[in-house]
Order: C-alpha cells, then sequence, then structure tokens
C-alpha cells in the first residue's frame, strides 16, 4: 500500500461528520479520506498521522467509529507509536464523552495529539432533529479545512 501522510477517517449518520471530514481533506494536499467502515490496519499503519471526524451518539462515539477502532486496534498496538493526531466530533449537544472516548483509545495507540480537539454543536435537541440532515456552518466547515491543512503541512515539514 502506497503511503500517504494524513489519513482521514470519518463516519457520519445525516452529513454533519462527513461534511467536516470532506472540508478538512480539501485543505490537506495529500490526504487520504476514507469512511470508518473502510478503514483497515494497513491503511493506518501505511500513514504518517491521523483526523478523526465523527458524530457523537448517545453520548458515545459513534458504533462505526468505535468498530472500526475495535478491529484495528490489535492489529495495530505497537505500530503507531508517536504518530501525530486530531479530532473533530459533530454534536447535539455536548460531544466531550465522544472525544475522551477516542482520546483513551488514541492514548491505548500512544499517538500524540497535535491540535485541540474541535467539537462542532448543531443543537439538535428533538428526534426530527437529530435525525434530519445536518448543514454545517461555514465558518465551522473553513474551520475543518484550516485543520486538514495545518495537520497535512506539519507532518510534511516533519514538525510532528
Amino acid at each position: 500500500m502506497d503511503e500517504c501522510k494524513l489519513l482521514i477517517i470519518w463516519h457520519s449518520r445525516t452529513g454533519g461528520s462527513r461534511a467536516l471530514a470532506e472540508a478538512a481533506a480539501d485543505g490537506a494536499a495529500g490526504a487520504r479520506l476514507v469512511a470508518a467502515d473502510d478503514v483497515t490496519p494497513d491503511a493506518l499503519q501505511a500513514a504518517g498521522g491521523y483526523l478523526f471526524v465523527g458524530p457523537e451518539n448517545l453520548a458515545a462515539l459513534s458504533g462505526a467509529m468505535k468498530e472500526m477502532f475495535d478491529r484495528c486496534y490489535y492489529p495495530c498496538l505497537g505500530k503507531l507509536e508517536g504518530r501525530p493526531y486530531a479530532t473533530i466530533i459533530c454534536a447535539g449537544s455536548d460531544g466531550e464523552n465522544a472525544q475522551r472516548q477516542l482520546d483513551r483509545i488514541a492514548t491505548g495507540w500512544r499517538l500524540k495529539r497535535v491540535a485541540e480537539p474541535v467539537i462542532v454543536n448543531t443543537a439538535a435537541q428533538t428526534p426530527e432533529a437529530i435525525l434530519a440532515p445536518k448543514t454545517i456552518a461555514p465558518d465551522r466547515l473553513a474551520e475543518a479545512r484550516d485543520m486538514g491543512a495545518a495537520l497535512a503541512e506539519g507532518i510534511a515539514a516533519g514538525i510532528f
């Protein structure tokens, strides 16, 4: 597998996290954008760093993001130490629990956080709003684009 510098791993049920991941990829020259369902241990091992983008569902990482970590955790254990990572969580209110859960997994892999967590609050609180397709504000998409660019540039320059 060809080595990619930045691997952007995403999952989205209502489009918010996907839009954020795509914006990050737009800013990140040479990044590889891969849905969580399609991530393999080989893809993780070939990457120089990671941006994890996913929703918080019921105060936890989405099932697909968690399943990606479950499937890839042990095959990658001991093989990713020191690689940089950052996160974008799309949440209806809080997002902190999904963020903590993801950070605990990254700690097990001995990844190095290189950017403050980004939590995008969509304020979806009713069943209808939670299930509705999400539109992310342009300034938040720009923030994701900037994060993708900064990660890709930092990895390419050997800063991280």
